[in-house]
């Protein structure tokens, strides 16, 4: 019994680290003036003062723009850790945006995070001697095969991150696209720049932002 109850729990510890964070999107709007062949060069800046969050994010989003065939690059080089705008400068950041050839400048900006504790019932499994054609020692027989065996439940905490992504023309400033995701309980913070960065790219491309 004890031996099962540990094997069962070490396999639901493991089964809940190799589940990655769940990204969904919520919603999406694409500006009907947008270019016919989408964009070729994106800027990317995540806007954070977590400088690891912000460079995960942009590399992820780098890379997987340019696995699309997108010349995208992110905004490290223009706007360094702790970079802030005065708006005296806004010309000569646009400006630079341009030198590099991005047609469009892609934000990520964390909406929200919710923090939510709930309680997982216990579950009673019955089980047959009639099913088990198991022949040995009683005690054995009984400590992994004992006709009911309960888990207990147990109270979990879920946490959600609510982001927005939005796609702007370089040169006019104007919106071209924005979407809403959700992201519940990532693990790690590679694991959620991954995950988000693959439904946001497949979202642009969804709607013709690329390629």
């Amino acid at each position: 019994m004890k031996a099962l109850k540990i094997a069962f729990s070490l396999a639901l510890i493991l089964m809940m680290g190799s589940c990655g964070p769940n990204t969904k999107i919520l919603g999406s709007w694409t500006n009907p003036n947008k270019p016919a062949g989408g964009y070729e060069s994106i800027f990317v800046t995540a806007l954070t003062d977590n400088i690891l969050a912000r460079r995960t994010v942009e590399t992820d989003l780098e890379h997987l723009l340019q696995a699309e065939g997108v010349n995208a690059r992110s905004s490290f080089e223009v706007m360094p850790p702790g970079f802030k705008s005065d708006g005296v400068d806004k010309d000569e950041i646009l400006h630079e945006i341009r030198q590099y050839g991005s047609d469009a400048i892609l934000t990520i900006a964390l909406l929200e995070k919710t923090t939510e504790t709930r309680y997982v019932p216990g579950t009673t499994t019955v089980y047959s001697p009639m099913v088990f054609r198991y022949h040995g020692r009683f005690w054995v027989y009984y400590n992994y095969y004992n006709p009911i065996i309960y888990d207990p439940g147990y109270y979990t905490t879920d946490k959600s991150y609510y982001l927005e992504a939005n796609l702007y023309d370089s040169e006019s400033e104007e919106l071209m696209w924005s979407s809403q995701s959700e992201t519940t309980n990532p693990y790690s913070l590679d694991s959620f720049s991954e995950d988000f960065s693959e439904v946001v790219v497949g979202q642009l491309k969804k709607n013709g932002l690329i390629r």
